[in-house]
């Protein structure tokens, strides 16, 4: 998780600064992921370790969230959970910092070579018109997700990525030589503790999550559950592999048209997957996890995402 760069907290009773915008999306999502149940209590130390930040900049991003109704605040008790959807009649996207935006809107450029392979600072706060420490925040969290480094003395320059078709279809089809044979591996051990954890997961985004969550939330959660399988193989390099290849179609999969009944359908098979490694079936569950993954090939793999 990266660090931010703070900016002056203006707590949680002056008005919400980008920061605190920023990081009170970042807790919804924590919330909404991990399926904290309306009434749990939120404190600055937890969620300043979920985050990645002090605890200043987190006051204000929950006072901002109870203001939008999100929270309650108890006097001399702190704040609670009320809701995690917006109220009825509100719009969706009221929490939505401008460094969210940004960052899409960074990422859309750079996929259609928008972007140089090697960028100033300068550069991008005069095209975006954003401030120096907004830029940079968003800068530090796509140096975290692996698709930009830092130039030394001068610069950033992006990582290469997945920019073609025929490397996104490369990519899948790597995934299945290596994914369903991650599950028939001699030094396979499953993990119950882990599968139990995806299994809540997959299990709510079946049920409901499909429905609300954002696209950067689903690419998230998909990419944990093939992630937690490629550990369960007992082999680093593999596990490795597959978290890369996560990174490099990270661009590419939030241009993909968000289709809520694909991601109904996909974590359908997610649960499927989970029940036969449950049920000792590992040959069942390398099958079935083949042709999911051949499934999400067809489906997405389309000349029209790379357009400029």
């Amino acid at each position: 998780m990266e660090q931010s760069t703070e900016i002056a907290d203006g707590g949680a009773s002056g008005s919400p600064n980008a920061l605190h915008r920023e990081i009170a999306q970042r807790i919804l999502m924590h919330v909404r992921m991990e399926r904290l149940p309306i009434g749990a209590h939120l404190t600055e130390t937890s969620l300043a370790q979920v985050v990645g930040t002090s605890r200043g900049p987190i006051r204000g991003a929950l006072g901002h969230l109870a203001s939008a109704g999100y929270l309650e605040r108890r006097p001399g008790q702190g704040f609670f959970l009320a809701r995690t959807e917006p109220k009825e009649g509100k719009a969706a996207d009221t929490l939505v910092a401008d460094t969210e935006q940004l960052y899409l809107k960074l990422a859309e450029d750079r996929l259609r070579g928008r972007l140089a392979d090697s960028v100033t600072e300068a550069d991008l706060m005069r095209r975006y018109d954003v401030p120096r420490h907004t830029l940079r925040r968003i800068l530090t969290r796509i140096v975290n997700e692996g698709w930009m480094q830092r130039r030394t003395g001068h610069g950033w320059a992006f990582l290469p990525m997945i920019d073609s078709v025929e490397a996104y279809r490369e990519s899948y089809e790597l995934r299945r030589y290596l994914e369903p044979q991650g599950l028939l591996s001699p030094t396979f051990k499953l993990n119950r503790v882990a599968l139990s954890e995806q299994r809540e997961r997959q299990e709510f985004l079946h049920s409901a999550g499909y429905k609300t969550l954002g696209q950067v939330e689903l690419f998230k959660s998909n990419s944990d559950f093939h992630e937690a399988l490629a550990l369960m193989s007992g082999n680093r390099f593999l596990a490795q592999t597959v978290a890369r290849q996560n990174e490099l179609r990270r661009l590419i999969e939030y241009r993909q048209t968000l289709d809520r009944d694909r991601v109904w359908r996909q974590t359908g098979e997610h649960l499927a997957i989970i029940d036969l490694l449950e049920n000792g079936s590992l040959e069942g569950a390398a099958k079935l996890l083949d042709k999911h993954i051949g499934g999400a090939l067809k489906e997405k793999a389309r000349p029209e995402l790379f357009d400029p």
